[in-house]
């Protein structure tokens, strides 16, 4: 069975913006417990898009960011991707580590070693609030991060594109600590097959 997701009305597509809410908000509870700080999170924008228009969607597809891709298995499959720019990397490191001034756009490996870290911490939460709201049994690969173009970054998933599904789950949170904000990109990128199991278990489809 193939799903076409333009054919989902509104309640179904809610269903899937609630799970990204959710994931959004329990990823950033972890933030704020490992930093030890209050965080306010804006309401999440949650799409389903096609693979392709990703890089469409992008502002600036040629700005270097950081991406931390994690692989997906167990129930459901494929990967899942937590992309910021540098100015927000910046901004997660100074609050874990308590620097005051660095606007460095240069990170050192104990730095890279954290973003690593609190990519991996994050994306863990979200997943856990998906396997939790579905009871799927969904386990993730230890994360691997780069730096580099936002559309290189893409290109990491859509280079298995064979094995991906086209749709994928956006969700842009945005959220701030004092007059620091921050913006992270989550993509949820379930292999063909998987978003039919996820779409059953939620009672979406029959």
């Amino acid at each position: 069975m193939t799903i076409n997701f333009s054919e989902l009305n509104n309640i179904q597509l809610d269903v899937l913006r609630e799970i990204g809410n959710i994931g959004a908000g329990n990823a950033v509870s972890a933030l704020a417990k490992m930093i030890n700080r209050k965080i306010d999170m804006a309401v999440p924008k949650v799409k389903i898009l096609e693979f392709k228009k990703i890089s469409d969607m992008l502002n600036a597809p040629e700005d270097p960011v950081i991406g931390i891709l994690l692989g997906m298995t167990g129930d459901i499959t494929g990967n899942i991707l937590f992309m910021l720019d540098k100015k927000s990397a910046r901004l997660l490191v100074n609050m874990l580590f308590g620097f005051k001034e660095s606007t460095s756009e240069d990170f050192d490996e104990i730095e890279m070693s954290a973003i690593k870290e609190l990519g991996n911490i994050m994306t863990g939460s979200y997943v856990g609030a998906l396997s939790m709201l579905t009871n799927l049994k969904i386990l993730c690969s230890v994360p691997d991060v780069a730096i580099d173009m936002a559309g290189a970054i893409l290109s990491v998933p859509a280079i298995e594109f064979g094995k991906l599904g086209e749709s994928v789950l956006y969700i842009e949170s945005e959220f701030n600590e004092g007059d620091n904000k921050v913006i992270g990109d989550f993509f949820l990128i379930p292999d063909i097959g998987s978003y039919e199991t996820l779409l059953k278990t939620l009672g979406v489809i029959i």
